[in-house]
């Protein structure tokens, strides 16, 4: 069962039970974790839909040139640095193996192109209600299923023969450097051209909505016992 709607209906049950035996302990835990899960419920909504008249929703979306910006810097600063061309370049020039850059991709670091996503979201108008969840923080245990399934990308991606014969057909001229990375360059440049908001705003809302579930039963545990306190001194 979905974590969020089995919180709320049970915040709303007790809520219900509360009204019904005029039970001022239940109808207040009924109603402060309905108002705390429904809260975090909302906010993560909001992430990725834009809801009218509450300015900063669906930010991701409105956000997603930035997001493809980040993700091919990412991939010429880190993956396709001079460094690594040099190496895979003296790697398969020395063997008659098909070439395989899933081992540089395991090793490249990723944790910027996640850092840059929470940046974009922590600095837009969400960022406020972003900050009642937790802050950036909340948004940590995402981190690493986010590099995992970009890792998952990256290597499917260079897999694809518009990559491989960029590579080959350049590994003997003198300027083979600078023409791979250009190459490479504009078929990320296509590449991310394919990609659509919606793609992204799936890909993401299916990784967080798992992971930050937790956060509405959470919202609704803690609403609860502080409507259970505050029964006591009403």
């Amino acid at each position: 069962m979905n974590k969020s709607f089995a919180t709320n209906f049970i915040a709303l049950a007790v809520l219900a039970a509360g009204y019904q035996l005029n039970n001022q302990v239940l109808l207040y835990a009924g109603l402060f974790a309905f108002s705390g899960a429904i809260t975090n419920w909302l906010a993560i909504h909001m992430l990725f839909e834009k809801i009218p008249g509450l300015y900063g929703s669906g930010v991701i979306p409105a956000r997603f040139e930035e997001f493809k910006l980040a993700i091919k810097t990412l991939m010429m600063e880190q993956f396709f640095t001079d460094e690594n061309i040099d190496k895979f370049i003296s790697k398969e020039l020395s063997s008659n193996q098909s070439f395989d850059l899933e081992p540089i991709i395991s090793k490249v670091d990723l944790s910027p192109a996640f850092d840059s996503l929470v940046n974009v979201i922590s600095q837009s108008s969400f960022g406020g209600m972003l900050s009642m969840i937790g802050g950036t923080e909340a948004l940590q245990p995402l981190k690493q299923p986010f590099v995992d399934r970009m890792k998952l990308s990256l290597v499917d991606m260079s897999k694809t023969d518009n990559v491989r014969e960029a590579l080959k057909d350049q590994l003997e001229t003198p300027e083979m450097l600078a023409d791979i990375k250009v190459k490479v360059e504009n078929i990320i440049d296509q590449r991310l051209e394919e990609l659509t908001p919606k793609l992204v705003k799936e890909m993401v809302q299916k990784m967080i909505k798992q992971h930050l579930g937790w956060l509405v039963v959470w919202g609704g545990v803690f609403g609860g016992l502080i409507g259970v306190l505050s029964s006591f001194v009403a």
